[in-house]
């Protein structure tokens, strides 16, 4: 049984674990605002781009730029994987490798040459230790103030590999933000663009769809050389602001729930500690008692 030194040893210890998660968790959710806020702010420029877009490729057909058509014989995939730099965070950063991974094996017995650049180091280290094919590691990134400028950078690059034929597709992984309980882990397809939703606005009565048309100077196949390529920018930076967001929320339900585990032991600590003292009373006051009877005897 435990002495009640230990028992208060550990008490002590849970405790100060306590403090850590309880100051951890107030950080993510400070955190979590900002990053909220830019991707509230980022997602109706990025839902309108994507409209602008859907609206003229709908009139111009896959055939107006590349970056649309897809390769004719897929060998050469890309997966841009967005994860966090550090820890305690749930199984936020498994489920987003789960995915890579998933991906991966159901695509492996097609021959594909698979590489990865990642955000992130929980996704470098997943890669490394998987043995894939890392072609860029971005670190520093996620967790702080997600750059637009880092973005673009990755953009030009798979952009200019995908006209190449360096890459035949292009996925991104990223952690859909629902809610403060829940974020998904997403894989979509970066390149080739894919047909690009529009949003179906019913005005007059409920049979009546309006699509706006978009009237392009100089030409349609001018603006797409200059848009999709952006498009790819977007997409990107919209995943990291989702995955950055999705971060600080499973952080701090994993610091909440942590702190709740702190109070469940010292309750129960404390129990320990006060049956345990309880005994040393208990035998003190038999000690006691035994010698005042041995000295009537």
């Amino acid at each position: 049984m435990a002495t009640l030194k230990d028992v208060q040893n550990k008490i002590q210890a849970v405790k100060k674990t306590k403090q850590i998660t309880k100051a951890m968790n107030m950080v993510a959710a400070s955190r979590l605002r900002g990053a909220q806020q830019n991707m509230d702010s980022f997602r109706p420029y990025a839902d309108k781009f994507a409209e602008v877009l859907g609206s003229l490729a709908e009139k111009s057909g896959d055939d107006a730029n590349p970056l649309l058509v897809p390769k004719e014989e897929v060998k050469k995939v890309h997966i841009i994987l967005c994860t966090s730099d550090r820890g305690l965070c749930g199984g936020f950063n498994a489920n987003l490798t789960a995915v890579a991974a998933n991906f991966v094996n159901d695509t492996k017995d097609n021959g594909l040459e698979i590489t990865f650049t990642c955000y992130g180091k929980k996704g470098r280290d997943f890669c490394r230790n998987t043995g894939y094919d890392i072609e860029e590691e971005i670190l520093g990134v996620m967790g702080n103030e997600v750059d637009f400028a880092r973005a673009s950078e990755t953009s030009k690059k798979i952009v200019e590999g995908f006209l190449d034929d360096t890459y035949d597709e292009v996925y991104v992984v990223l952690s859909e933000f629902i809610s403060m309980a829940k974020q998904i882990p997403t894989l979509k397809q970066v390149l080739p663009i894919p047909p690009i939703e529009t949003k179906e606005e019913s005005t007059i009565g409920d049979d009546f769809n309006y699509l706006p048309e978009h009237i392009c100077e100089p030409s349609t196949e001018g603006l797409f050389a200059d848009m999709l390529p952006r498009n790819v920018s977007v997409q990107i930076h919209r995943a990291l602001l989702e995955t950055n967001t999705s971060e600080h929320a499973a952080r701090m339900m994993a610091m909440d729930n942590a702190t709740q585990a702190c109070n469940d032991m010292l309750e129960n600590l404390t129990l320990a500690y006060n049956k345990a003292r309880q005994t040393a009373i208990t035998a003190e006051l038999m000690d006691i008692v035994g010698g005042a009877e041995a000295l009537k005897g």
